[in-house]
Parts: C-alpha cells; sequence; structure tokens
C-alpha cells in the first residue's frame, strides 16, 4: 500500500503523522511524497483558524481531483468539531476524530503494529529517517495530549479534551532509538507542555522529564516546542546549564493587555510574563524568546491594541506569530460581543507583523560576525559556489550558507554574515 501522510499546523500533528509513518513502514507499506500514486492519503488537519480549515477543505478536494482513486483519510481537531462539515467535502473518505487517532494505521491495514518493540524501533527509524518521506533531521516527539485550561478563544481544547501525558519511560526510550537511528535534534511537543506530568501528580513533571532525557540518552540537540507561559517549576530555567538543551522558548503571550488577557482567560499577565521572561533570560544566554499573538480579539479597542504594541516591544521577542482572531465553533469567545471589524484586524495585524519583523531583524543582527553551530537540514539550489544549504542554529536562527560538500545532518561552525527579517547569511568554516 502506497500512503502519503500530510500535517496542517503544530508541531504536535506532524509528530504524530512521523509516528504513522514508522508506523506503516514497519509493516511493509510505502510513504509516497506524490498524491498521485497514492492508495491512501491521511491528512492531519487543523482549527485553530478558519484558515487552517480552508486549507484543509482546499487540500481535500486538490488531491481528489489529482488521483480521484486513493482513498482520503482525515483526522485532526477540524474532523474532530466539525466531522459531518469535512465529510461533505468532494473527496472525503473517513473522518477520523482525535480520540480514534491512535488506531487510525490500524483502520487502514489491521496488521499494522502500534506496539513495535523497542529491540525492533532502530531499523524502522533508519528506514524512516533515510528516505520515503524525505530525510529528517529532527523528530517531534508528543509528550502529551489535551489541556485543562479554558482559554476562551482555543478549539484546540475542544477537540483534544483533558490534559494526557505519556509516560517517562516511553518517551525516554522513543528518543534514544531516534538518536541511535542518526537524527540530530528531538523536539518535545504537546498541546500544553508545562502541564506534562500533573495527571500523574508531578507539578514538576516537564523539569524531570527533560532531566531524565538529558540523563539517559544521546540526543545531541533537546528543544521543547510551544510552552505557556505558566504551570513550570520554580528551578526549570537551570535546567539549561546542560548546554544540549537549545536556547530556544516559544511562550505564547497572545495579547500584551491586561484587560485582553483576562477576556481571554489566559493564566497570565503582562507583569508575571515580564518575570518569567526576565528569568528565562537571566539563566540561558542568547535566548530566542517568540511568542503567539492574537490581534482582534473581541472588545479589542485601538487603546488595547496599542498596549500590546508596546508591550511586545519592550519584551524584545527575537520572533512573533501573529494571527488575525477568527470565531472557532464552541469556544466561549465566538459568542463575545463587540467583535473587531475585519478591516481593523487586518491593518492592526499588519501593524504587529511590522513589529514583529522588526524585531526580528534586530536580534538577527546581533549575531553578525559570530560563528555559530548550525544543524544542516536540507538545500533550496546551487550555484556558482555550490548548493545553497539551509539549517538552524541552536538557538533557532535560520541560516543560508553556500558549501560544496555534503551538509545534510551535520552540525558545523557557520560566521554569520549578514542579517534579514527572516533569518541570516553564513560563511561554513572552512570554505570560504
Amino acid at each position: 500500500m502506497k500512503v502519503y501522510l500530510n500535517s496542517i499546523g503544530c508541531r504536535l500533528n506532524q509528530s504524530e503523522i512521523e509516528t504513522m509513518a514508522r508506523q506503516l513502514l514497519a509493516a511493509g507499506h510505502e510513504i509516497v511524497t506524490d498524491t498521485a500514486v497514492a492508495d491512501k492519503v491521511v491528512i492531519n488537519t487543523c482549527a485553530v483558524t478558519a484558515e487552517a480549515a480552508r486549507d484543509a477543505r482546499s487540500q481535500t478536494r486538490r488531491i481528489h481531483r489529482h488521483n480521484p482513486d486513493a482513498e482520503i483519510v482525515l483526522t485532526g481537531c477540524y474532523a474532530t468539531i466539525a466531522p459531518d462539515e469535512l465529510g461533505k467535502v468532494q473527496g472525503a473518505g473517513r473522518v477520523i476524530v482525535n480520540q480514534q487517532k491512535a488506531q487510525l494505521v490500524q483502520m487502514l491495514d489491521p496488521k499494522v503494529r502500534i506496539d513495535l518493540p523497542v529491540f525492533d524501533q532502530e531499523p524502522v527509524l533508519r528506514e524512516f529517517f533515510a528516505g520515503s518521506m524525505g530525510a529528517n533531521t529532527r523528530a517531534f516527539i508528543k509528550v502529551q495530549d489535551g489541556c485543562d485550561n479554558k482559554c476562551t478563544f482555543c478549539v484546540t481544547t475542544v477537540a483534544r479534551g483533558a490534559g494526557q501525558s505519556r509516560h517517562l519511560g516511553d518517551i525516554v526510550t522513543e528518543i534514544q532509538a531516534l538518536a541511535a537511528a542518526g537524527y540530530q535534534e528531538a523536539v518535545l511537543t504537546g498541546v500544553h507542555l508545562g502541564s506534562y506530568g500533573h495527571d500523574f501528580g508531578s507539578q514538576a513533571g516537564l523539569r524531570d522529564l527533560v532531566q531524565a532525557i538529558l540523563q539517559h540518552t544521546d540526543i545531541p540537540r533537546l528543544r521543547l516546542s510551544s510552552l505557556e507561559p505558566w504551570d513550570l517549576a520554580p528551578d526549570f530555567f537551570a535546567l539549561w546549564q546542560n548546554p544540549r538543551l537549545l536556547p530556544h522558548l516559544h511562550m505564547p503571550l497572545q495579547s500584551g493587555s491586561d484587560k485582553i488577557l483576562k477576556r481571554m482567560a489566559r493564566r497570565t499577565s503582562r507583569a508575571s510574563f515580564r518575570e518569567l521572561a526576565e528569568a528565562a533570560r537571566a539563566h540561558i544566554p542568547d535566548l530566542n524568546l517568540s511568542t503567539d499573538l492574537i490581534v482582534g480579539f473581541p472588545g479589542e479597542t485601538e487603546a488595547d491594541f496599542a498596549d500590546s504594541l508596546e508591550y511586545v516591544e519592550s519584551i524584545n521577542f527575537a520572533r512573533l506569530h501573529v494571527f488575525s482572531y477568527s470565531p472557532r465553533p464552541g469556544t466561549a469567545a465566538a459568542q463575545f460581543p463587540h467583535q473587531v471589524n475585519g478591516k481593523v484586524k487586518k491593518e492592526r495585524t499588519q501593524r504587529m507583523i511590522e513589529l514583529g519583523q522588526r524585531l526580528s531583524h534586530d536580534f538577527h543582527q546581533r549575531f553578525v560576525g559570530q560563528t555559530l553551530n548550525v544543524l544542516w537540514e536540507g538545500s533550496v539550489g546551487a550555484d556558482h559556489n555550490g548548493l545553497r544549504w539551509v539549517g538552524y542554529t541552536d538557538n533557532y536562527i535560520r541560516v543560508q550558507a553556500n558549501g560544496p560538500v555534503d551538509l545534510f545532518n551535520r552540525i558545523t561552525p557557520a560566521e554569520i554574515v549578514a542579517a534579514a527579517a527572516d533569518g541570516v547569511t553564513g560563511v561554513v568554516s572552512g570554505e570560504k
């Protein structure tokens, strides 16, 4: 069976798709990168914005036009909150809600083993790493799912339910197998990463998990994905004394206005977020601190937005992920009064994006003239100087550099020679 797998949205979705790929490969199936030759197509959908939902529908229709014989299986958050709507899209086959996602691969083939023993994992991981989905240098590791917070804008809690953590030993074993297979970096993912272990009765679960991974695996680089700015142990940032834990934190703020944060039911404030950011920077040199922001939340006035702009600039984030608010079904905010006009949202969103571009450029400019270690993830073309390689520094700055040798999945020093809002240009050491 030839299977095409695709993920829309968050790193957690990507982690789930990678797990499906390994399970299918272990059962002797082929993962393909061309929908035209696929027997089955799986799309892990997202519902966080209206645009993400539209993307799922358009992908389904487009793939069906190109390959009407392929069964298109739709899963993920959009498939969970609106299964009937998604099932009516032209080309849609089975719609699998999140609660059944763990069994999806066995639905495609009942002979697939989803409990592959540890001693059998490394060969499968090596095959997955080498090939059929395209080469991978970073692995996304799902450590927990769901969230117990009730942010008024968030449909993910509706779609994924309460927080559930994986057992620490299973995570450590998976990461060690990935390291043995050649992966250079593991990224821990979850809906609410900071709540890891709470359902086991451990309020310091994420700290303990990170310590265990650093102690019991050989993975060269460990990174955390999106981390809500609460539920962190008091000594959490001391973990970064180990250089394998990378100096990059993505902590979603969502708004720089205390009034709007309360309407969002966020468990943070301007003061507490600033205190957390200062503590992180005190412990982590060259920290890349990025965030998410929702613009045009119901009730946001021009004064509230001005507060947000001022606060975001004062925190001096390295990168902003900016979203215009869109009402999501089943969320409290969708019923709030004082919804912001679409034209106003668009204008404010553009202003926040422009601030983010300036902050990113300033952050990148700090490293011009320095030599940073880069994990090279692939090439994006060639010229007379050789292949043009793209990779990421330990603090998650995107680097492009020419290299006449094969740099894929290698970590090498590169001198940073120029900066832009979307990354930097480097010169690989020894290749001047």
